[in-house]
């Protein structure tokens, strides 16, 4: 029995369908300039610069917690309460994967607690935790579909209290 394949957030083709994707290019060249742009615009704390690099359809996902946004309004709010509850982060970015089904990015994210955050209120301490963040690659806008981030809950908990 032949099944359709299963689509994924907005549409999106199933993996089947996305890992026999040929990689083109100017395509990988594209979603490259946009991870930098991206990025870019995160390090200047610019919002509506980071909201640019994004599908409409864009959805956040903090796996450890299950927090989820989703469309533009729901990543302005993650930004907007990511970036004050740990106003002073910074990303040390130490391997990277771009492809045609978008960014894998591997970092050690370091940041100060100044701000409430996956239900816990400002504690003034230092944090330090390796993080994975997948940036999927949405081909119809030419854009990323948001983020899916992956990171040692238990860890940042011990560090934060």
């Amino acid at each position: 029995m032949h099944q359709q394949p299963v689509t994924v957030q907005s549409g999106q083709p199933s993996i089947r369908r996305r890992i026999i994707q040929d990689v083109d290019p100017q395509e990988y060249k594209r979603i490259r300039k946009l991870w930098i742009d991206h990025s870019r615009a995160e390090d200047a704390r610019d919002i509506p610069g980071l909201i640019a690099t994004l599908s409409e359809s864009c959805v956040y996902e903090l796996i450890p917690t299950g927090q989820r946004w989703e469309g533009h309004d729901g990543a302005r709010d993650f930004y907007l309460t990511f970036l004050g509850a740990f106003p002073d982060v910074h990303f040390e970015v130490y391997d990277i994967v771009i492809g045609p089904q978008g960014v894998t990015e591997f970092a050690e994210m370091t940041g100060t607690h100044l701000g409430p955050w996956a239900g816990l209120e400002a504690t003034g301490r230092p944090v330090s935790v390796k993080i994975i963040i997948y940036f999927p690659w949405n081909r119809a806008a030419q854009k990323f579909d948001g983020e899916k981030v992956y990171f040692d809950m238990a860890e940042m908990m011990r560090q934060l209290q």
